[in-house]
């Protein structure tokens, strides 16, 4: 099994993700289905009670995954144009008057999914260097997706929102603009149960690592994101610097 964060629609991540899930099916010579979490803590927590066998996760859940359940077999993180590293965009309409996070004092903002590294977590981190809590906002709700978020307000339904870079460049042209860009983090990541066997751990990372060397694999890299350049390894001390903004965030009981 191979499950995924809700942070597309359902049926594009099926779309993206069937593929990976066929590859690796053929490598191991085994069957190898795709699950997608109801929501970010859903997905964790099958991960976590090792009930999957490989997940797909941005990088806040992987910290909270660690923190819960202790580390799991990292498998390969994501490289994108060369590099292992994203940004999220705070965004607004084109035309809006907000300039800076600032401004955002008395607006509306949407947020995704809470557990959602670019569209909650490390956004609330940036609003609190700008001197905003949510107590400042006029409104603030949890939309569940980047995508929903990116449509709630490019409809004005909110006056800015947070998102990763990817649903930002994919809606800029609709009439989207960046108000501000985070810091870089470590990539999404794949990780495996604790209990899954060496060897077959092993054979996971040689076949995430090796999917850039044809043009089968790099035709399903292209088609789980744009720019997706390969998976290489990963460390858990990748994502120490998003660990030290999530202790800053749970000392201001954001969680």
């Amino acid at each position: 099994m191979l499950a995924v964060h809700p942070y597309l629609p359902f049926d594009e991540l099926m779309e993206r993700y069937t593929p990976l899930a066929d590859y690796l099916g053929n490598q191991l010579e085994r069957t190898v289905e795709v699950r997608i979490g109801s929501n970010y803590a859903d997905h964790m927590g099958y991960i976590g009670r090792e009930e999957v066998d490989i997940a797909f996760m941005g990088p806040a859940l992987y910290v909270d995954l660690v923190d819960k359940y202790g580390e799991k077999p990292l498998l390969a993180r994501l490289e994108i144009d060369g590099k292992p590293l994203f940004h999220g965009k705070i965004i607004t309409r084109k035309g809006s008057p907000l300039t800076r996070l600032a401004d955002l004092r008395g607006r509306s903002f949407a947020f995704g999914d809470p557990e959602s590294t670019m569209s909650h977590l490390v956004p609330r981190f940036m609003l609190l260097q700008a001197g905003i809590t949510t107590d400042d906002l006029a409104e603030y709700r949890y939309l569940g997706s980047h995508t929903n978020v990116a449509l709630g307000v490019l409809t004005g339904d909110f006056d800015a929102g947070a998102v990763k870079e990817e649903v930002f460049y994919q809606f800029e042209q609709q009439g989207l603009q960046a108000l501000a860009t985070t810091p870089a983090f470590s990539e999404h990541v794949f990780v495996a149960r604790s209990t899954l066997p060496p060897q077959t751990v092993a054979a996971l990372q040689e076949a995430l690592y090796h999917l850039k060397d044809t043009p089968e694999g790099r035709a399903i890299l292209a088609g789980i994101k744009e720019g997706l350049s390969g998976l290489v390894p990963a460390r858990d001390s990748d994502y120490d610097n998003l660990r030290a903004v999530l202790n800053i965030l749970h000392r201001h009981g954001i969680h």
